[in-house]
């Protein structure tokens, strides 16, 4: 008891301590040592805080800035060397301190980014973002110039999205080299760059990008509202976005798709939806969603139509292997057997000889297997992580085959079931497919394919009434939209496509055509 009393003292006294902040002004001084007293006791003084401070016509002058998260180059090229030749031409400058900071913003630095911080607000984020902070005595404002740097990735091939044909550059961890990769390819002055701030303590830069005219003004309203709702201390991914403003976070679904490719972020601009990004992270968001949306990959856009048709045919059959074959085995080999043939019956029959386990069991627990397989190689190093999935699943299948303990048959139908699962382009919605599976097989496992039947219907009820931003997420199917046929299932010739954006997103420009495309 002594020690749980002492531990709960120890507690309370711990959060008492956290809750006494350092203390300090909100508003900006006229004094400079009072201005930069304040900063550090607002940052309680860190290491990697640099304030230089210097003369100027006589006045006393401070830069501040954080060590590592500026440009070196721009710091010292067009701010420190510019203050210090406007040191050295003292005749030209005003004396009056206000007036001094007007000239050093108007002629003196020849950076081109620059705006006044009227608190101490302002200062701390322009700070804490990697831009450089003036201050001038006697003047309660400061001149905050865009020196964003520091280390970054460099531009390379995506990483979670392999590329078969088309560009190779991928998104980044910096957000405005990922804006500037979206804008060398939609040269468009109606592209529209739209600012946010997200968490209250990250205060990470997020932008939303579309193209006025195309995209509909509802949808940038409702995407616009819920970024303001997001409520959370600090959104370590775009995850985090994506979970705040979804339409239903109880839905398997997901409604909002993420991708690494800017020409992915290029198509999905051009046909009217809106991109999200974050900086920090490389994966950008894309809403609306739409169930048919997330079987489409890129790809598709760089091949021939009859070669992009025949694979979104054969990437849509997979879709239903991935869900639906354990579960057709089990109702097959467990309540049906009448409907399978009699030839593969006996064969069946006879390779289940001796498994102590029922197809039920046999086929929950192998495709259990092949999902800690499967996250084992993804946790492991890249190259042990694919020769672990490989191996492993040859291994464990051989041996649980050699031992009695599954069919062969079963480990064949779950490998293809695996398979079919990679075919699948957005990986959110592969896992979705791997959960939905647990579902049928339990489903046949109790009314065989009426059971089947029941879950598939609960299924396209649930997708029927699910929303992403206001657009039905079984669009065009349900509501049929028979134009957007054209490129959903297959992908017809540009010729009789006419580049028609999708219907269902209600785009202001319904055409891509050069009648169409052109803004007034």
């Amino acid at each position: 008891m002594r020690l749980r009393s002492r531990y709960k003292k120890d507690v309370q006294d711990n959060q008492k301590s956290g809750l006494q902040k350092k203390k300090y002004a909100k508003e900006l001084f006229e004094n400079l040592q009072e201005n930069l007293n304040n900063l550090k006791d607002m940052l309680d003084e860190p290491e990697d805080l640099v304030i230089r401070r210097l003369s100027v016509a006589g006045k006393d002058c401070a830069v501040a800035y954080i060590d590592g998260m500026v440009d070196d180059y721009l710091l010292h090229s067009y701010i420190m060397q510019d203050l210090q030749r406007g040191a050295e031409e003292q005749q030209d400058m005003p004396e009056e301190s206000v007036a001094l900071l007007q000239k050093i913003e108007e002629d003196v630095l020849s950076a081109t980014d620059i705006e006044r911080g009227k608190t101490m607000t302002d200062v701390s984020e322009a700070i804490l973002l990697g831009e450089t902070v003036v201050y001038v005595d006697g003047v309660k404002e400061v001149l905050i110039i865009n020196t964003i740097g520091g280390v970054y990735r460099g531009v390379e091939e995506p990483q979670a999205e392999g590329v078969l044909r088309g560009p190779r550059d991928g998104f980044v961890e910096n957000i405005q080299t990922n804006m500037v990769l979206v804008r060398r390819r939609i040269r468009d002055p109606n592209l529209r760059v739209k600012a946010h701030k997200s968490g209250a303590r990250s205060n990470k830069s997020l932008v939303i990008l579309y193209i006025e005219g195309i995209a509909h003004p509802k949808i940038i309203d409702e995407v616009n509202r819920r970024l303001a709702s997001i409520d959370v201390d600090d959104a370590i991914g775009t995850t985090a976005i994506e979970q705040w403003i979804e339409d239903s976070f109880l839905s398997p679904f997901p409604q909002v798709s993420s991708t690494e490719r800017p020409d992915n972020v290029e198509t999905a601009l051009l046909k009217g939806r809106v991109a999200i990004m974050l900086d920090g992270t490389p994966f950008v968001l894309i809403v609306p969603t739409t169930l048919s949306s997330v079987l489409q990959s890129p790809e598709d856009y760089y091949y021939r139509w009859m070669v992009s048709s025949a694979t979104r045919v054969l990437r849509y059959a997979a879709a239903f292997m991935a869900i639906f074959l354990p579960a057709l085995y089990v109702a097959l080999t467990t309540y049906h057997v009448g409907l399978i043939p009699s030839d593969l019956a006996f064969f069946i029959a006879a390779s289940r000889e001796g498994v102590p386990f029922s197809a039920p069991i046999e086929a929950l627990s192998m495709v259990t297997t092949m999902e800690l397989l499967r996250e084992a190689g993804a946790r492991l190093p890249k190259a042990i992580g694919q020769t672990i999935g490989i191996v492993g699943g040859l291994v464990i299948g051989e041996a649980a085959v050699t031992a009695g303990i599954v069919s062969p048959i079963m480990v064949i139908v779950v490998a293809l079931n695996a398979i079919a699962s990679f075919a699948i382009p957005d990986y959110t919605t592969a896992a979705t497919f791997r959960i939905l599976l647990y579902l049928f097989i339990v489903a046949a496992s109790i009314l065989g394919l009426y059971g089947i039947v029941l879950a598939y219907i609960m299924v396209n009820i649930h997708i029927v009434n699910l929303k992403s931003f206001g657009v039905s997420y079984s669009a065009p199917f349900a509501p049929g939209f028979l134009k957007d046929f054209r490129d959903t299932v297959v992908q017809l010739p540009v010729q009789l496509r006419k580049r028609n954006r999708p219907v269902y997103l209600q785009p202001g420009d319904k055409t891509s055509s050069k009648q169409g495309g052109k803004q007034k």
